[in-house]
């Protein structure tokens, strides 16, 4: 049977392959959205996980709540199982723009299969932010649309302030997912509507319906391109990635720099989106039944635009060419908790040990790792241990996990780095950024006692 499982969390910070999630909530609901089962979970602190300030000030979440939660070994193996459940389509607001990726991260950190639940037992993905998106556009009567300072806001506290869904605070995975579901019921009243945005995340459905649309040049409505922009863009489409056969490329035609486009400053000149099947960036014919929004001022930089690249063929074909096979600059040194993307899938040897390391005991996991011949899946292996059984190291596992900790908490050795280089959030760091919310925000007095207790906790470490 298929079913909706409405989710949210609340993290550590921003980082998808550094920070950790703190409080998962979710609905299983029917398709009619009557509720099935409740889940939830507080999440204890990792040992290696600095809590961003940001973070901390916007969902509230005490350390001392958080204290007490499960470990998130445990946690992840819940969550995981839960979205693979047969026939799963998991969503929320925004997951697809945030949880998604940050589960991903975390599946992988704690060896589960990070995609499975994507497309294995009839599983997938949706996501409730780019459909409202799309309502705004073409069923605006479906709801009440707040205004925040002389804009609509999409976001959803205030479309749950707006419409009265629930009560209740905001950044509350709980409140968050029960908005959710009340917005989807109000949207699903508008039932061919639904329908139809609804198979925009099914792949198979969407390149179908790409392949309908004029090769010219599209309709594109993308969360990304703003109010001002009405969430939209004329676009053509330039083809399908050479390298990252999972991207289809369509360049932007009301950029305004588009007509200063040259070989040496394609990357500065040219505005190309990247989008997935099954994923936002949705599109449409370029006809009056959806344009309708554009300004004229938009619209006719759009055909000058055109006629600039009709009229320069050849340049055409290089910034095609160029951003079909640009790569995405190497970065060194990744740690191996952000390398989900570097390393690859796991062998089949390797994927059953994944699978025999979480059903053994706690004390046979460190004789297991030391049959491992792939030092990442070594290395990932033993922080599980270090942050949950440290107790079961061996002398030199134990010696790893503890220079590890230090690389983080000392800030004179070099960064730990991500994927896109950025490095992991360190004590220094994090107490310039209290002393920085401190002075720059209007704080109230639970949020000062946030900043406090996460500050003694800092000077401790």
């Amino acid at each position: 049977m298929k079913t909706y499982l409405f989710y949210d969390i609340e993290t550590t910070g921003l980082n998808k392959a550094f920070d950790q999630i703190l409080h998962f909530a979710a609905i299983r609901t029917d398709l009619n959205f009557n509720e099935l089962k409740r889940y939830e979970l507080i999440v204890k602190l990792n040992p290696d996980v600095i809590p961003s300030p940001e973070a901390m000030l916007v969902h509230r979440m005490k350390l001392s709540d958080v204290a007490n939660g499960i470990s998130e070994y445990e946690a992840i193996q819940k969550i995981h199982a839960w979205m693979n459940e047969p026939g799963t389509i998991s969503l929320g607001y925004n997951t697809l723009g945030f949880d998604d990726e940050f589960l991903r991260f975390s599946f992988y950190r704690n060896l589960l299969p990070p995609y499975t639940h994507q497309y294995a037992n009839q599983c997938c993905r949706m996501d409730i932010y780019p459909i409202v998106v799309l309502y705004y556009l073409f069923k605006n009567s479906a709801i009440a649309w707040p205004e925040v300072h002389g804009s609509v806001s999409l976001k959803l506290e205030d479309i749950n302030n707006a419409n009265k869904f629930v009560t209740g605070r905001s950044h509350h995975a709980m409140v968050d997912v029960e908005s959710t579901i009340a917005l989807s019921k109000q949207l699903i009243k508008e039932r061919e509507m639904w329908d139809y945005v609804c198979g925009n995340f099914d792949k198979k459905i969407e390149q179908v319906r790409l392949k309908k649309i004029n090769t010219e040049s599209a309709l594109m409505v993308l969360g990304k391109f703003g109010f001002k922009q009405k969430y939209q863009s004329q676009v053509l489409p330039l083809g399908e990635h050479v390298h990252y056969k999972n991207q289809i490329l369509f360049l932007r035609l009301d950029d305004k720099n588009f007509t200063a486009a040259t070989k040496e400053n394609i990357l500065e000149s040219t505005f190309v989106v990247r989008k997935k099947l099954g994923e936002a960036g949705f599109l449409f014919p370029f006809t009056e039944r959806y344009t309708y929004c554009l300004d004229a001022e938009r619209l006719a930089l759009a055909n000058v635009n055109k006629q600039w690249l009709k009229d320069n063929e050849a340049l055409l074909t290089f910034v095609s060419d160029y951003h079909r096979h640009y790569e995405y600059p190497a970065v060194p040194d990744i740690d191996v908790d952000a390398s989900l993307y570097v390393n690859g899938f796991w062998t089949s040897e390797e994927a059953m040990f994944c699978r025999e390391f979480h059903s053994a005991a706690p004390d046979k996991k460190s004789k297991m790792i030391e049959t491992v011949q792939n030092p990442n899946l070594s290395a990932l292996a033993i922080r599980i241990l270090g942050r949950h059984f440290p107790e079961c190291l061996n002398s030199g596992q134990a010696e790893y996990f503890k220079n590890y900790i230090a690389q983080i908490n000392n800030n004179a050795t070099a960064p730990i780095i991500d994927y896109k280089g950025a490095a992991r959030l360190t004590p220094k760091i994090a107490l310039q950024k209290i002393a920085e919310a401190r002075n720059e925000n209007s704080l109230d007095c639970e949020q000062i006692g946030l900043l406090n207790n996460l500050e003694f906790r800092l000077h401790a470490t």
